[in-house]
């Protein structure tokens, strides 16, 4: 049986023939070998097994891994040792599949001409990944980086530490990961930054805990598990004010989006209550949400081309089209949803990759599923980052999808774009949103349209800042009057010594309203001293 660290069950095997002798961990945690009587098995983190060797060498009674994790030796009963190698990784990425064939030798196939390319290696290979054009593989000394444009000349550069554990890839640039520290690399070899932060362990590090994107890397740590400390990619300091990221409970997965600006750069984390949560990863002095926006998430992935975010929930697949929705308008969230009965991916599925609009995802006993998702949204999110609105609201008419309109709609307003998100709160019939946009094209300053806008998205906070910068004195008071924050509202009568009458003459009429009697003592000590 394999459980996770909060205790819960993962996988569970059937009945072996023979008693299981032996079993031990890869260091990198990322396989582990099982031994009994003429059997030796691999299985992946997951429980399910990889290859199954029928060796004659009676029971195994002790395995022990290389550091590299590339190779084991077995302790038989008919005392021999027995020596295993892993080969016949694999990596897939768009038309490449690449298999590991021999310890030094790769076999790259791409499906779109059935060209075969194979790669010589000096060394026996540690780690390899594939995605954004590149295959990046570390051997025991040194690390080659191969365009998938040209198999012929890869650049190769000299590591420090021989063991790997990691390699990350984001589109600019790769992290490697080794038993000394993380190093950030540029595709043409060069290293860019080595961040560190107090009492790191690199060795337990893996996908999960470490996320890269093209300016920032986020680490969760592991003394403790509700911080997540981020980085600046090009420079490998902590983002920001320097402080990390912490959540009131544990956090057990961690993703960065990434496209789109890096003052708008989102992570996505899982905590140990399965909830899924969405933050900003640049906080400047001010707090910023952290909003929950799923419940009993399995796994999550971004995509590699726009900000959309995809999960497994409970025994639904979700995809969020447009994450940011719940900074823009909360009540719009469950609209740029889609979701799909999962239930044939059985219990605990796992998101390998979410490349293009085709989502992989590992079942528990192993086999790959492949889901598509519609295109549409993708294109959306691309015309909206080139500030094409019009092609944006031709794809929504030609689409008629109410999903689209949503995230059209949002996308607007973060956008402050007011003409087109009255379309498209229109196409999806939230007709009080219409008219509240419609109210605030009509104002005269920039200030309080701007304000109005914050207000629209729930930032109150900030619309009354804006508004007692802009000087705008009355428009901040009425604001809070009409969201019946009264204390408030006289506080800054008070403040500024002005329009204490009209505060007092609206909390008047409101308490007639309601046939009520006032019993707030700054309001009664005010009334006495001002004729309303």
């Amino acid at each position: 049986q394999v459980w996770d660290s909060f205790g819960r069950v993962l996988f569970s095997s059937q009945p072996h023939e023979c008693p299981i002798t032996s079993i031990a961990w890869a260091l990198d945690g990322e396989l582990f070998a099982v031994g009994s009587f003429n059997t030796l098995r691999l299985c992946d983190k997951t429980g399910w097994s990889y290859a199954l060797e029928k060796p004659n060498t009676g029971s195994i009674f002790a395995l022990s891994w290389s550091i590299d994790g590339t190779q084991l030796a077995g302790a038989c009963g008919n005392g021999q040792v027995i020596f295993a190698h892993v080969v016949e990784q694999h990596w897939e990425w768009k038309n490449f599949e690449i298999t590991l064939i021999k310890r030094r030798t790769m076999k790259v196939h791409n499906v779109t001409n059935d060209a075969v390319d194979l790669l010589e290696f000096r060394d026996r290979v540690i780690k390899a990944s594939l995605n954004y054009g590149y295959l990046v593989v570390s051997t025991s000394l040194q690390c080659y980086v191969f365009s998938t444009r040209n198999w012929n000349t890869p650049l190769i550069f000299d590591l420090k530490e021989g063991t790997v554990s990691l390699i990350l890839q984001a589109e600019r640039h790769f992290l490697l990961v080794d038993g000394g520290g993380l190093y950030l690399y540029s595709y043409e070899g060069r290293l860019i930054s080595s961040p560190k932060y107090p009492g790191m362990r690199t060795d337990i590090l893996n996908a999960l805990t470490v996320s890269l994107s093209n300016d920032t890397l986020a680490v969760k740590d592991k003394a403790d598990e509700k911080v997540i400390y981020i980085f600046e990619a090009l420079s490998g300091k902590p983002l920001g004010d320097g402080k990390p990221l912490t959540h009131k409970t544990e956090i057990v997965e961690i993703a960065l989006d990434q496209k789109g600006l890096t003052s708008e750069r989102k992570i996505a984390f899982i905590d140990k209550n399965r909830d899924l949560f969405i933050t900003s990863v640049k906080r400047f002095g001010k707090e910023q949400k952290i909003v929950k926006i799923g419940t009993m998430v399995q796994s999550l992935a971004w995509n590699d081309t726009s900000n959309i975010l995809c999960g497994i929930q409970d025994s639904r697949f979700t995809v969020w089209y447009y994450p940011n929705t719940v900074y823009v308008d909360k009540d719009l969230l469950p609209k740029t949803l889609y979701e799909k009965d999962a239930s044939e991916l059985s219990k605990n599925p796992q998101i390998v990759s979410f490349v293009g609009n085709q989502v992989t995802i590992r079942r528990a006993e192993g086999s790959l599923v492949h889901l598509h998702v519609s295109p549409y949204p993708a294109i959306l999110h691309g015309y909206v980052g080139s500030s094409r609105w019009e092609d944006g609201l031709r794809l929504c008419r030609f689409v008629k999808d109410q999903t689209l309109w949503a995230c059209l709609a949002a996308m607007a307003v973060a956008n402050k774009d007011m003409t087109t998100a009255e379309i498209a709160y229109a196409a999806i019939g939230e007709i009080d949103k219409v008219q509240y946009i419609n109210s605030i094209k009509d104002l005269p300053s920039k200030e309080s349209r701007l304000a109005h806008m914050l207000l629209f998205s729930g930032n109150t906070q900030e619309a009354e800042t804006l508004l007692l910068q802009a000087g705008l004195l009355y428009q901040a008071i009425q604001v809070n009057i009409n969201l019946y924050n009264w204390e408030r509202a006289l506080d800054l009568a008070v403040k500024h010594r002005t329009h204490v009458d009209t505060v007092l003459a609206y909390r008047q009429k409101f308490l007639e309203d309601f046939g009520k009697k006032e019993t707030n003592q700054r309001f009664l000590q005010y009334a006495e001293g001002v004729s309303v």
